[in-house]
Formats: C-alpha cells, structure tokens, sequence
C-alpha cells in the first residue's frame, strides 16, 4: 500500500493504539484524533489541577505512533513510565508532566502535541478532538428497582464503571455549551483517504467523536473511506452483554446519515454473522470476518493482523470478505 494514503484514526485508550499500531504498516501519514473528556487517574488530577486537557489518551497516540529507532524507543518508553510511591507524583506517567509543562510553555495544545511529535520522532500527528476539555453524561437505566427508570451519570470514570446499561451519552463543554472541534482535526477527517472508528470503549472512546458538531459533520460529509472496527469482546460496565451488532445499532443511534464502507471485525468474536451483516448493511458497508486478535493478549487486536485486514479491506480483495 503507497505511503501516501491519508489516515486518520478516531478513539482513545488501548483501542486507539492498536488502530495506529496497524496503520503505520500501512502508511506514514496517520493522524490520530482523540477524546478529551477523561476525568479519572493521572489526567484528571491535572485536568483539576491545571484545567489543560486530560493528557493520558494523547499520550498514549503519541507513544503508538513514536519512531521505532533507539531514540524513539528511548522517549517513549519514558513518556510511559509512571511514577510509583506514595508521594505527589505518585501515578504520574512522565509523558502526562511534559505534555503539561509544554502547554504551560506555549499556550496552545496543538502547538505542544507537535512538538511532542518531534520530541518522539512521531510518523504523522496527533490531535485533540477538540482544544477544551470536556465533560460527559451518560443515560443508563438498570440502576433501580424500575429496569426502565432512567438516570444521569456524570463523569467518564462513572458511565465506563457503571453497573446499567448506557442507552446514549452526550458531551458538554465548560458552563453546558456544545463542544467546539479542534480545526485540525476536522481538516484532517475531510482531507483523510480513510478514517477509522473503533475499537475502544464504545460509549466513552469511540462515539464521543460524534457528539462534536463539527466533527460529526465532517465524519458524514468525507470522502474518505470509513471503516469501523469493532471490539472483541463486550466491556463491563459501558456495553456488558452486547453483541457485535449492539454496537452498530447504537453507532447508528448517535449518528443517523454517518454511512460506513466497510465493517472489520474479529471472526471468533461474532457469534452470529449474519446479523451482523444485516446490521452492517444498514449503514451502508460491508463485513470482513478475519481473525485479527491478539492470541497471547486476551481482549487486544493484534496490530499485524489489523494491518493485513485492513489492506485487504482497500484493496476490496474478495477473498477475505466472509
């Protein structure tokens, strides 16, 4: 595949890195664009404390996306180190403090994540999903003695933890008002060649893209080629008991007119393919069954495989569509 294909992911967490892990076998230009709204450990204790953007999920894409030479390898494995003991910087990771003090620096975090970038030889960049940080509430029902009573969690760390069932979540910036979407990020998503949603935390990694008007609006309006990755298994807590299509029905939810060309998924982790073919063909894509999990990892894709799925899903090759 020509290096010159423009990528872009959208996620957070460990999904996001392996989607960027993949695509950086594929092509150099990759764009990682990541939530913001994470209010738990090390990035919300510096969201409180200096109101910057929680840093950890930007972290994380930089360290997916940090050159493989000794150098590279050097800044990132100390960008995740954390800090143990039991004093003030305990839980800290040290790419969480440098990312802080570069924005105390400079002012503007698109500004700190590029130089982040050179810092760790990054292939590509990466951007916050919007400039603020943001503050989600969820509606979840299973919480009292009426299944079909209905009540607002607050807080990222709370709708991932909680024991009901996430019927939708929304996305508020500082005092209520809508989310604002970083610029770059959204140039980047109408530029792309392909954008990647998925996998990651459903409700709190994943559709909060789609819950920026701006960026939802570029995610439906593209060129690009969207293909969605789905998780191996259901998380506790935001979607216990879903099945593979669930999370379509509930993409589909968020994000009425968002048509999708492609739906890559783990074939030992849908149960019932035909359905979610149907639920696939809603959104307008197609189904790849592959086997692209992680065997020694259980619940991560494996970013070699990923990559492999993804090429053939480019490249439309027909014998791997199932």
């Amino acid at each position: 595949m020509s290096t010159e294909l423009r990528a872009v992911a959208l996620g957070g967490g460990h999904g996001l890195q392996a989607t960027l892990s993949a695509l950086r076998q594929i092509t150099s230009d990759v764009t990682a664009v990541v939530t913001v709204a994470d209010d738990g450990g090390s990035s919300g204790r510096l969201r409180r404390e200096l109101g910057m953007l929680p840093p950890g999920d930007l972290r994380k894409a930089l360290a997916a996306l940090s050159d493989s030479d000794p150098d590279g390898k050097l800044w990132s494995t100390v960008f995740e180190h954390r800090f143990g003991g039991s004093g003030a910087l305990a839980g800290h990771a040290v790419g969480n403090l440098v990312l802080a003090g570069l924005l105390e620096v400079l002012g503007d975090p698109v500004q700190v994540l590029d130089q982040a970038c050179r810092l760790l030889g990054v292939r590509g960049r990466v951007l916050p999903m919007s400039t603020e940080p943001l503050d989600m509430s969820a509606d979840v029902v299973g919480l009292d003695s009426d299944p079909n009573s209905v009540r607002t969690i607050r807080g990222q760390v709370a709708i991932a933890s909680t024991p009901g069932r996430v019927k939708q979540v929304s996305l508020q910036a500082n005092g209520g008002a809508l989310p604002k979407a970083c610029p770059e990020a959204v140039d980047a998503v109408l530029s792309a060649d392909l954008v990647l949603l998925g996998p990651g935390s459903w409700f709190t990694s994943v559709l909060p893209h789609l819950l920026v008007p701006e960026l939802h609006e570029a995610l439906v309006r593209t060129s690009a080629r969207r293909f969605v990755v789905l998780n191996l298994v259901p998380q506790p807590g935001e979607t216990a008991g879903f099945s593979p299509e669930q999370h379509l029905d509930v993409l589909s939810q968020h994000a009425p007119r968002l048509r999708v060309d492609a739906v890559l998924a783990d074939a030992d982790s849908v149960p019932t393919p035909d359905r979610l073919r149907a639920a696939a063909a809603e959104l307008g894509a197609r189904t790849l069954l592959d086997e692209i999990a992680a065997p020694a990892v259980p619940g991560r894709h494996d970013p070699q495989a990923l990559a492999a799925s993804l090429r053939a899903a480019l490249e439309r090759r027909t014998d791997r569509w199932r």
